[in-house]
């Protein structure tokens, strides 16, 4: 299991419900500054069963531009705007207003729930 998915997938697994991370901002918090495409790559190997038996929802991840970033109408596309209506994130056309939304953790949040 490659290290670097690990941290990626365990900062997922902080992002509260209700709330989105961008590619970039979840490499940052992982240690991975400038790694925003290996964020999306881990999420695309998130085992079935999560990580260390919870999930990690890949779905609250979405792009600097506060888009989702599959092709419109597509099956993941879909899946993605529905589990974030599921907790009352608005999906305006492909877009989440990141005022709004976007996670915006402290230190203390982060330094008492990673664990490297």
């Amino acid at each position: 299991m490659n290290p670097q998915y690990v941290k990626i997938w365990r900062t997922v697994q902080l992002i509260p419900m209700g709330k989105v991370a961008c590619y970039g901002q979840v490499a940052d918090l992982a240690g991975l500054p400038g790694r925003a495409r290996m964020v999306g790559k881990a999420l695309g190997y998130v085992p079935e069963a999560g990580h260390n038996g919870q999930p990690v929802p890949w779905y609250r991840v979405i792009n600097s531009q506060g888009k989702i970033s599959f092709p419109v109408g597509s099956e993941y596309f879909e899946r993605q705007k529905a589990h974030l209506q599921e907790e009352d994130v608005v999906v305006i056309g492909v877009r989440i207003k990141l005022k709004e939304f976007q996670w915006q953790p402290d230190l203390a949040e982060l330094l008492f729930q990673l664990e490297y």
